[in-house]
């Protein structure tokens, strides 16, 4: 009975070793995939970065000309320009500047991380860049106005919908 019993010990040790070599064995070919795909989505994953340590600042209160040296206060420009550096990227200090930097990319391409430009509030033309946010992905934008101060909202629905002018990818 005691011989039947570590025989049976033994081959179920058996059995789940080959069991997990061979998920081992198949996760290395699935792991050469990834590979091959993280070359295309680091920015993708850079800008996830970049997105999610701006979402530690919800509810920071907005504040026209705030100050780059301090996080108590925000205003649309500083935020971009805060979250960016912690990833590596200089962005100037102003919306209409930062409109310049990176590249163009399509509103029907953006990718969380890119930087999305609009022409609203008192000093709009309605053509000149006033205000910028973050692509959060799925048709949101991180950023930071008035009493919500910073929060999420909507890109394709209301102001932002009207006052859209651009977007520029600098990851």
């Amino acid at each position: 009975m005691k011989l039947h019993t570590i025989s049976q010990k033994v081959l179920t040790v058996g059995i789940v070793s080959a069991l997990g070599f061979g998920t081992l064995l198949a996760g290395g070919a699935g792991t050469a995939q990834a590979a091959t795909q993280s070359a295309e989505s680091v920015a993708v994953s850079k800008g996830t970065q970049v997105v999610n340590f701006g979402k530690k600042y919800m509810g920071t209160p907005y504040k026209f000309g705030a100050s780059t040296s301090t996080t108590r206060v925000f205003d649309c420009s500083s935020f971009m320009k805060h979250i960016f550096k912690k990833y590596g990227v200089n962005l100037p200090r102003t919306s209409a500047a930062q409109s310049k930097v990176g590249k163009a990319v399509s509103k029907s391409n953006l990718k969380p991380g890119d930087l999305v430009f609009f022409s609203s509030g008192s000093r709009s033309t309605g053509k000149n860049i006033t205000h910028v946010a973050v692509y959060a992905g799925n048709g949101k934008i991180l950023h930071t106005y008035g009493k919500p101060g910073v929060t999420i909202s909507d890109l394709n629905s209301g102001t932002w919908k009207r006052t859209y002018i651009k977007a520029r990818r600098v990851l």
